[in-house]
């Protein structure tokens, strides 16, 4: 009698994992149906040599997973191949032989094997879980369940080639403002190196007076001149500090909290990831997986511990029996925490510390550093209970219970946000213009001023 291996929920929706021995794999669900468990994976136990003897094919050397674009051109090719009632492994033969040599056709040959030697198309993706997200994996089975793999494949396919194009909106949106900084700090940085000196060896010649605007731009220049390497460390150790602060679960909370109340691009992260949340789970709902295994995978795609201790919270609810919508609106005010104080502290004051090495400047600085940190404190206290769900979203939801149309209320409303994050980075970047010009002018302008003003007291003496 063969040995089976499962994944199933109880009552209270805890995960349960075990083997049971049966005569096929219809009575080891009807048992285990019996047990007063939900069934969300099954498989013949395998042996210890399982796959492992059949012969492999080669594969190509690649590091990580599929990227994105790829995955979701594999899924939309794997739809139509569906859809056309070609049986699963030849479709797969035929996007693997098409595909090129990396991830995705390495994956594609490990799935063929598993499919061959016995096991579903969603349990042979599970052994690929770098390629394969859980997300994808859980749709593919609620489609081989409900006997509608093609569907859930297009929907799947639908689902990929929106959150695609709104990826690429935004990187596309971001690359000329970015581009812009770069050459406008590579462009001041040689002011400071080069052409600063020049000056400050004529006004040392002539003995003259300085202005205080002439003498902070010379020490700044003597700084950078002395310590131009500092200038590359400084953002690769705010990186590096970024991420160690964020392989700590208080330290993640503390930054995606912080970033969330960054003025217009907290708004804009906010809405893309609800945007992707409910649409992940609109699709799941829709395409039959059980409402506390779509949280839980809708969770883990947040990216964001916010919506990740949101979605938590409400699958606790739900387990208790309440219904979506009233745990959503209690639990979206992020609160207070204090790494994320300290970061919108460290936003207010960073910008005035350099202050503090100037020795003339000292004392000044030390007020304006103090000034700005109690800013930074101020407007997180402003920010920091803003929900970050808003009414729309809960009424929406709410209303989907009611009718029984969850999953078309979640579609409308990532069709909302989607339009909402398209619109406000149109605005981001009409507004990110005029501020990129008059930062360089008022730079530039700084610039020209403290040198010309020692000149033009040279030229009056000199008359």
């Amino acid at each position: 009698m063969p040995t089976f291996q499962f994944e199933a929920m109880d009552a209270t929706g805890q995960e349960i994992r075990d083997v049971i021995d049966a005569a096929s794999e219809e009575e080891a669900q009807s048992t285990i149906r019996q047990m007063g468990y939900f069934v969300t994976k099954i498989s013949v136990k395998k042996s210890a040599k399982g796959v492992a003897t059949a012969k492999r094919r080669k594969r190509s050397f690649a590091i990580g997973g599929g990227g994105s674009k790829i995955m979701t051109t594999f899924t939309r090719q794997l739809s139509i191949l569906q859809d056309a009632g070609l049986p699963i492994l030849r479709s797969l033969k035929i996007l693997e032989n098409n595909a090129k040599a990396g991830k995705l056709k390495n994956a594609l040959m490990d799935v063929c094997d598993e499919i061959e030697a016995g096991a579903t198309l969603s349990e042979a993706m599970a052994k690929c879980p770098k390629v394969f997200s859980r997300l994808y994996i859980n749709m593919v089975k609620a489609g081989e369940a409900g006997g509608a793999l093609e569907v859930i494949l297009q929907r799947l396919a639908d689902f990929m080639e929106r959150a695609e194009s709104l990826k690429r909106k935004v990187k596309g949106a971001m690359i000329y403002p970015i581009v812009v900084i770069l050459v406008a700090c590579g462009i001041l940085t040689f002011i400071m190196l080069k052409i600063v000196p020049v000056f400050r060896t004529m006004f040392e010649e002539f003995e003259l007076k300085l202005p205080a605007m002439t003498e902070l731009l010379i020490t700044i220049s003597n700084y950078i001149v002395r310590y131009w390497y500092v200038l590359l460390l400084i953002p690769v150790g705010i990186w590096l500090f970024i991420k160690l602060v964020r392989k700590f679960r208080a330290g993640r909370m503390g930054w995606d909290m912080y970033i969330l109340k960054i003025p217009i691009v907290g708004r804009l992260m906010e809405k893309n990831i609800m945007a992707r949340t409910t649409r992940t789970l609109g699709t799941l709902v829709a395409s039959g997986v059980p409402i506390l295994e779509a949280l839980t995978i809708t969770r883990e795609t947040a990216t964001n511990a916010v919506f990740e201790r949101l979605y938590g919270k409400v699958t606790e609810s739900i387990r208790q029996g309440d219904a979506i919508a009233v745990p959503l609106k209690d639990h979206s005010k992020p609160g207070f925490h204090p790494i994320a104080l300290f970061f919108w502290v460290a936003t207010g004051a960073g910008p005035f510390i350099p202050i503090l090495m100037m020795p003339k400047l000292q004392q000044m600085g030390a007020s304006v550093v103090a000034a700005g940190a109690a800013v930074g404190a101020l407007f997180y206290f402003w920010k920091m209970n803003d929900r970050v769900v808003d009414d729309l979203v809960v009424n929406m939801v709410d209303v989907g219970e009611e009718t029984g149309e969850l999953d078309t209320m979640l579609f409308k409303v990532a069709d909302t946000f989607d339009e909402e994050v398209r619109t406000l980075t149109d605005g981001l970047m009409a507004l990110l213009e005029p501020l990129l010009i008059c930062f360089l002018g008022g730079a530039v302008g700084f610039i020209v001023i403290a040198l010309f003003l020692p000149l033009v007291s040279l030229i009056q003496g000199l008359t």
